[in-house]
């Protein structure tokens, strides 16, 4: 995998005026987007156009509205703070002009052994074990609490370790063009990368897209957990952040997941996957390639449920969320959650035999998506496949 690029670093010049916070921007967009609508039962098909992927809130096909896959609609402006950041190089200790709400950490050598450590930590606490993964080396995302100040440790032999602060809540505004109607997939509301104030910026690398869009037929759906804390009181603004850590710090070019699922169950189209009003897939029905489960990405669609999912499950609200959007995009490319399978991957050839709703840790070796959440897999599978 290639090393990830130096983040920019902020200006030095003073910090921008505190805007109004997130939340209440959030709050704004979510009561008129991110709302949960029932999904029903549809045939199976291969292709996926926007009339007939998308819905009514009622979950019946809009085939006579054209606009109903949302492409074109019409927008208004949103403002949400923009993402800043501050690189640096090494172990010891780094400090920022803002308070940081997290840390992104990668480095090359042993996976086990590096560690950070917060004004107010009494030990360091150990990096390692989340949801992503690289070859060669360890990484991780840790929320840093509004810290300007950490350290950073990692065992004898690691080299080129760098870490990222990420504040996404006090930056100064920038204005996104976010969609004026509810965007949904299949009787599902979703927040469009718009909506949760994706910067598309990020995606581009020396005037380039970094990862190009590569579309294959869906196999199979994993499951994740985000790692980050429960009870988020801002999740877009997590979700802004997950999207720096994975485009900038490791280098993937976007977010790793296809979408995410807070715990009031609203719905985040995560990677980039065209300008068609599609979520995931292309209009033929092919998915996207994600990042969310090195070596078998390609024909394999990643969920990932906001929170840390070890010693508690996801609220009642994320798993109904959670299992509606499988049932959908199950149905309607024709697979079985519950089946065994054997996933191919179309670059390589390389096989796995799973299931075709896993967990992460069915294909790494992870703890992800969580013990708990793991455990609830069955529950899920078989209430997709009713």
């Amino acid at each position: 995998m290639p090393q990830p690029p130096t983040p920019p670093t902020p200006p030095t010049s003073s910090t921008p005026p505190t805007p109004p916070t997130s939340s209440h921007r959030r709050k704004r967009s979510l009561s008129r987007r991110g709302v949960i609508a029932g999904a029903t039962a549809v045939a199976g098909g291969a292709a996926l156009t926007p009339v007939v992927f998308a819905a009514t809130d009622s979950g019946t096909a809009d085939s006579g509205n054209a606009d109903s896959g949302n492409a074109g609609s019409a927008t208004e402006p949103e403002t949400f703070p923009a993402t800043r950041t501050a690189a640096a190089a090494g172990t010891g200790t780094a400090t920022t002009s803002f308070a940081a709400t997290y840390v992104g950490v990668r480095w090359s050598g042993a996976a086990d052994g590096a560690g950070i450590r917060f004004p107010g930590d009494a030990a360091f606490r150990t990096l390692g074990g989340g949801c992503a993964t690289v070859d060669g080396g360890g990484t991780a995302l840790v929320a840093a609490g509004n810290a300007k100040t950490y350290d950073v440790k990692a065992p004898d032999g690691t080299t080129q370790v760098r870490s990222l602060a990420i504040d996404t809540l006090r930056g100064p505004d920038r204005s996104v063009e976010v969609p004026s109607e509810p965007t949904r997939v299949r009787g599902v509301r979703y927040l469009s990368r718009p909506a949760w104030g994706a910067d598309e910026s990020k995606r581009y690398k020396d005037g380039q897209v970094n990862s190009p869009e590569k579309y294959y037929a869906l196999q199979s759906i994993t499951v994740h957990h985000t790692d980050t804390p429960n009870n988020d009181p801002d999740p877009a603004a997590t979700v802004r952040a997950i999207y720096e850590y994975h485009a900038v710090t490791l280098d993937w070019g976007d977010i790793g997941y296809h979408f995410l699922i807070d715990e009031a169950g609203n719905v985040y189209e995560g990677r980039y996957s065209g300008d068609d009003g599609i979520p995931a897939f292309d209009p033929d029905g092919d998915v996207v390639t994600a990042f969310h489960t090195a070596g078998f990405n390609s024909g394999n669609l990643g969920v990932a449920v906001i929170g840390t999912l070890v010693d508690q499950g996801p609220t009642d609200a994320a798993k109904a969320s959670l299992t509606r959007l499988i049932k959908v995009i199950a149905r309607f490319k024709g697979l079985d959650p519950q089946a065994r399978i054997t996933y191919t991957n179309p670059v390589n050839g390389v096989t796995k035999d799973v299931t075709t709703l896993s967990g992460h840790r069915d294909w790494l070796q992870t703890d992800c998506p969580g013990q708990t959440m793991y455990d609830l897999l069955d529950e899920v599978r078989a209430a997709a496949s009713r």
